[in-house]
């Protein structure tokens, strides 16, 4: 029995704690339906800031920095299907959920300020305190902070309960808000390709539980940041729709399944724990995806919950 249970295990991650990325939790077939806790959901026009903690290579910044601008629809050319874009398109129909009607109109995201932190100004072995405070360097208004650490830092937590996390933090009083108290989202993800990547940069480096399917061909040429992307897309959806703790989940609001990681290990049809799904192939290099991006670039994007239909939906 013990061993059958080691084989449902997901090597994909789920997200706890204000949605991190938990590692090894079981793949559901049936999502359990999303409810909406009356909060306010991310709107308008918002900008993404990067903050770059550690060495990255500028041909690896540009995987992340590509994949924020393949959100944006004009961003994708029209004969490139599946995308980026439409994927995101899934986290619209939370907005339509809502009683606020000024949350009936969609989410807009786009590429803001980029941050390079290359001297570890706070060291290589960060707290969750200090990822917050990196967070902060970045606009904090209408903005979306994203810290990403290089693959020799270590932080919080990383590898042993999540990969990445989700949170809001309270911004500055700036002279524009003075007197006004506001929070501001942020997500971290950290470069697993040294410290766990059989855990965070699954399906893209064999799996360290579970099923041992061969990995998958990074569509990037890069495992450590193409699994960062997968986890970034996830919080990315978990941030939009519930940026403050009070949005769509299910569960405890400590350990919330959100949009992505209510469909833990899904990135095709016919997944099961330990297969990705199936993904589409390019024919010259082998690499897997599911997602055409902006600049000819190609992704794989988590499954989201659509909440029309109480499934898990995937792309291809």
């Amino acid at each position: 029995m013990a061993t059958f249970i080691k084989l449902l295990l997901v090597i994909s991650l789920i997200q706890v704690a204000l949605a991190s990325r938990k590692l090894n939790e079981l793949v559901q077939d049936q999502p359990l339906l999303l409810q909406y806790h009356n909060g306010p959901l991310l709107s308008g026009k918002i900008s993404i800031n990067l903050i770059w903690y550690g060495k990255f290579r500028p041909s690896q910044r540009a995987i992340i920095s590509d994949f924020i601008t393949s959100l944006s629809p004009s961003s994708t050319s029209q004969n490139a299907h599946p995308s980026v874009a439409t994927w995101w398109k899934t986290t619209e129909k939370y907005y339509h959920l809502t009683s606020s009607k000024r949350l009936h109109s969609s989410l807009s995201l786009s590429l803001g300020k980029q941050i390079l932190d290359e001297s570890y100004s706070l060291g290589k072995s960060l707290t969750s305190k200090q990822i917050v405070e990196l967070a902060s360097r970045g606009e904090q208004k209408n903005a979306i902070n994203v810290v990403l650490t290089a693959s020799d830092v270590a932080v919080e937590k990383f590898c042993l309960s999540r990969c990445g996390t989700h949170g809001s933090a309270p911004g500055k009083n700036t002279g524009h808000v003075k007197g006004k108290n506001y929070r501001f989202a942020y997500i971290w993800v950290g470069n697993s390709e040294i410290q766990c990547p059989g855990q965070c940069a699954w399906p893209f480096h064999q799996p360290i539980y579970g099923p041992q399917s061969p990995p998958l061909v990074a569509p990037n040429n890069d495992v450590g940041l193409d699994g960062m992307t997968i986890n970034l897309a996830s919080l990315l959806a978990g941030t939009a729709t519930n940026p403050f703790g009070n949005g769509f989940f299910q569960g405890p609001a400590e350990a919330p399944l959100e949009a992505a990681s209510a469909c833990p290990g899904v990135y095709g049809k016919g997944a099961y724990p330990g297969y990705a799904g199936n993904l589409l192939v390019d024919p010259t290099t082998g690499a897997s995806y599911n997602a055409h991006g902006s600049n000819g670039r190609k992704y794989v994007v988590p499954a989201l919950y659509d909440p029309a239909t109480s499934s898990c939906s995937t792309l291809v």
